[in-house]
């Protein structure tokens, strides 16, 4: 297989696994509603934010905007250094570390950009997917957020307290692979 098609495919297939789970979560579960699907130690626990990490905001309206923005211009970088990356023949798992952060990036903007318009809310009630009362305008959507796995749960600590969704994952997952991979991704020039 090509590196192009190895990372279209990885795109196509992290965004499509990121959004199922997502629209499955938002339209099955109530805001706060928690599943136990392994022992204590992993949940499913339907969450929203504005989309930063651990549900931090700034700047309100402006600021939420201002960070969907941000993101398509980091998405626009990053699809520029796949295809350079693919032009450059780089290892098979550079590529697909690139992929994977590329299709986290864009699974984020989608819930940003437009869930806030297909879907009503989520307070006290399933969501309605194509609902005619959306909860929000165009770029002011939520992210799903649902995985969470509390390793050690106390009375007055949560050891892993965050609660995240398959393409911060996929961020994630894409980041230790350029770490493990970090000469064949950053070659020293002659």
């Amino acid at each position: 297989m090509s590196k192009k098609n190895i990372a279209i495919l990885t795109v196509i297939l992290a965004i499509l696994i990121d959004q199922v789970s997502k629209i499955y979560v938002k339209t099955h579960f109530t805001l706060g509603e928690e599943v136990v699907v392994f022992s204590n130690w992993f949940k499913i626990h339907f969450t929203e934010n504005n989309g930063m990490a651990w549900g931090f905001e700034f700047g309100g309206k402006s600021g939420k905007l201002f960070l969907t923005l941000f993101r398509l211009v980091a998405v626009t970088g990053i699809i520029y250094w796949l295809n350079q990356s693919i032009k450059r023949k780089t290892h098979n798992a550079v590529i697909t570390a690139i992929a994977l952060i590329l299709a986290g990036a864009v699974g984020n903007i989608i819930d940003s950009v437009f869930y806030g318009v297909i879907f009503d809310s989520s307070m006290h009630k399933v969501a309605t997917l194509f609902s005619d009362e959306p909860y929000g305008e165009l770029f002011y959507g939520k992210v799903v957020d649902m995985l969470y796995f509390p390793i050690y749960e106390g009375e007055s600590f949560t050891f892993f307290n965050a609660i995240f969704n398959g393409a911060d994952s996929w961020i994630t997952i894409g980041v230790i692979l350029l770490f493990i991979f970090n000469k064949q991704a950053f070659p020293k020039e002659n």
